[in-house]
């Protein structure tokens, strides 16, 4: 009888670890930097359309035209670009502002903060928020 409980909880564990949870947002988020905390968004909801081209042209390749993950450059990417509508749902302007400035080490997430300007990043931190 102990064996049998034994390999149903084995198997148990088996299932629930291959399910993962599907979402590709950390259940926590790295603390934001000094330098990035507190900030708020400074633009209009309007602002989302300009974030629209603005993603459009940088990031939708990896990103997917809806922020999924699954755009045509990142599928051959490891780890795979963030759900950001999953991503949306949990992190602070503060915090997207800061790792689309400075990338994400270990990841394809490059540091945009000299190719767009503060003005652009803050449109599509606008433009993630519709996201869905």
């Amino acid at each position: 009888m102990k064996k049998v409980l034994f390999a149903v909880m084995v198997a148990a564990a088996f299932v629930l670890a291959a399910c993962g949870g599907g979402s590709s947002a950390p259940a926590t988020l790295a603390p934001v930097p000094a330098d990035f905390a507190g900030k708020t968004n400074p633009l209009g909801a309007d602002a989302a359309a300009a974030g629209a081209e603005v993603f459009k042209t940088n990031c939708e390749s990896c990103h997917g035209p809806q922020g999924h993950g699954d755009g045509p450059a990142g599928e051959a990417l490891d780890p795979k670009p963030k759900n950001l509508p999953d991503l949306a749902a949990i992190a602070t302007d503060d915090y997207l502002f800061w790792r689309i400035s400075t990338g994400k080490e270990g990841t394809s997430m490059v540091a945009w903060k000299g190719t767009l300007t503060d003005e652009q990043i803050w449109q599509v931190v606008a433009f993630i928020r519709t996201l869905k």
